[in-house]
Formats: structure tokens, sequence, C-alpha cells
């Protein structure tokens, strides 16, 4: 029974910590205020070699977007200005439409530039995360065993 209960808490102290649900059981007889502080212990060595961290990329079209817009404003302006003679003899309006046109048309395709930057970094990030949860767990189950537990996952 005693180890029932030891084997319960240390489950419920790693399914809250984050990290993979396993179950520990005490080879050495060990108190639960020990198997708490093993498992406090070990988890914040896994945690120090590799850390976990679920950074999500973002804003990854409103900075192609802006980007785009801002290059493609410009590149209508230098188009303009190198047509000097008729270009200082347009209305300012119609000058500020087409830059306004040509800023939309590359914001457009800057934002599925950016979405797809974005999508390629998440991937990337997914791979890179799920490799350091692997080594976390692997980390934490060695220095548990270590101390006289069997740690089944």
């Amino acid at each position: 029974m005693k180890i029932l209960s030891f084997t319960l808490s240390a489950f419920v102290l790693l399914a809250s910590s984050g990290a993979l649900a396993a179950t520990v059981v005490p080879l050495k007889g060990q108190t639960s205020q020990t198997i708490q502080q093993d498992t406090s212990a070990c988890q914040s060595q896994a945690n120090a070699q590799f850390p976990i961290q679920n950074t999500v990329p973002y804003g990854g079209r409103i900075k192609g977007a802006t980007t785009a817009a801002i290059a493609g404003a410009t590149a209508a302006e230098v188009r303009g200005r190198q047509h000097e003679n008729v270009y200082d003899h347009i209305d300012d309006d119609i000058k500020q439409d087409y830059r306004q046109n040509h800023a939309r048309s590359a914001a457009t395709a800057g934002a599925m530039i950016g979405a797809s930057r974005q999508r390629q970094e998440r991937r990337q990030d997914l791979k890179s995360t799920e490799q350091n949860i692997t080594a976390n767990n692997s980390v934490y189950s060695s220095c548990l065993q270590q101390r006289g537990y069997n740690v089944q996952p």
C-alpha cells in the first residue's frame, strides 16, 4: 500500500511538472518527501540540460506585408522618377494612387511569403522542441534511476 501511495504521489507530481507522464516506483523505500525532493532535483537537472520552451513564431504575415509594402511603394516612386519629365506633371493624387496600388500588390505577396516563412519556422521549432523533450525525459529518467527508482513510461 505504501508503494502505491508513493507511486501515485510521484505520478501526480510528474504530471503537474509538465514532464512526460511516467510512473516512478521507489525501490529503496523512500518517503514521499524524499520522492518529491528527488523528482524535483531530477527535473531541475533535466531542464537545465535540455530546457523545453514552447515558442511559437508569430507576426510573419504582418512583417512580410509591411516590408513588401514599403518596398513596393519605394519601387513605384523610383519607377516614376525615371520618367521625371512626365512624372512631375502628373497630379499628386494620381502619384499617390500609383504608389498605393504597387504597395498593396507587394503587401499581398509579402504577406504570403511571410506566412510561408512563419510556417517553416514553426516546423523547425516543433522538431527542436520534440528533440529537447525526448532528451529532457531521458536525463530525468536516468537521474531518478540513479537515485533508486524504477521509471516506467
